[in-house]
């Protein structure tokens, strides 16, 4: 029978944060780690055969991979994936999530199957794998290729990012070594409330460059994302600061 492991941690909410600084802290490591899980179930139910890999399906990048996709294409079943070496905070989450320390993982509407040794011990049983994860194959008529191994859209990869971090920005360069002048401007306000947060050069890919833009129906950069929403650019940001809301926005009061 099909291995199935379900993520059973359960984290308490903190209580409403003091002035204490110990609950400031913790209160802003339980968000971070909200958003990393947020992250992680929409890309693990991004698809209903979601593969976490090495690599790409049409270049993996270690033979477990490979044989992975190998036996998922052989028994036509159409799959996402996500290459675990594009985004380190990914691949050492999703470990503690599943609670499973290698890669590759199959998932299978949002449940954990297991990794290659699992889908070889189910073939060995039973030989028809599509049967045996509840999944119906492509239709052997039709073009498979074209459908199996879907690379994730733009819109996903999008959300993907703007998730990555609770406060996320999008920037020309990286911060200790911004591009431009605006880039540059909020970097240095960002850093003044030292809180955590990531970055995204958007000179590093274009399609995310005018993909974003759309996305978020903002034309120009630095973009800055909290909890996922958008928050503006740097005339936006100095009028928070000048306001004196950045600093509820950063610390979530």
């Amino acid at each position: 029978t099909a291995l199935s492991q379900r993520n059973n941690n359960n984290t308490t909410a903190p209580t409403a944060a003091s002035s204490s600084p110990t609950t400031t802290t913790i209160t802003n490591e339980t968000k971070e780690e909200s958003t990393l899980e947020k992250q992680l179930k929409t890309l693990i139910n991004s698809s209903e055969v979601m593969l976490f890999m090495k690599g790409t399906p049409t270049s993996p990048k270690c033979g477990f991979s490979r044989q992975t996709v190998e036996l998922l294409t052989n028994a036509n079943i159409v799959f996402g994936y996500f290459d675990i070496l594009s985004n380190e905070e990914v691949r050492q989450g999703l470990k503690t999530f599943s609670d499973w320390p290698t890669y590759p993982q199959l998932y299978v509407r949002g449940e954990l199957i297991g990794g290659l040794d699992i889908l070889k011990d189910m073939m060995m049983e039973d030989g028809n794998l599509a049967e045996q994860l509840d999944v119906t194959p492509m239709d052997t008529t039709t073009d498979v290729t074209a459908e199996i191994a879907k690379e994730p859209t733009l819109e996903e990869r999008i959300q993907a990012l703007i998730t990555k971090s609770r406060i996320m920005l999008f920037m020309k360069g990286v911060p200790s070594a911004p591009k431009c002048g605006f880039s540059r401007q909020i970097v240095d306000i960002i850093e003044s409330y030292d809180v955590p947060y990531d970055t995204f050069n958007i000179l590093t890919d274009e399609e995310i460059r005018q993909g974003l833009k759309k996305y978020s129906d903002w034309p120009t950069y630095p973009q800055l994302y909290v909890d996922g929403d958008l928050i503006g650019g740097l005339d936006i940001v100095k009028e928070m600061e000048e306001g004196g809301d950045l600093n509820d926005l950063f610390k979530g009061a």
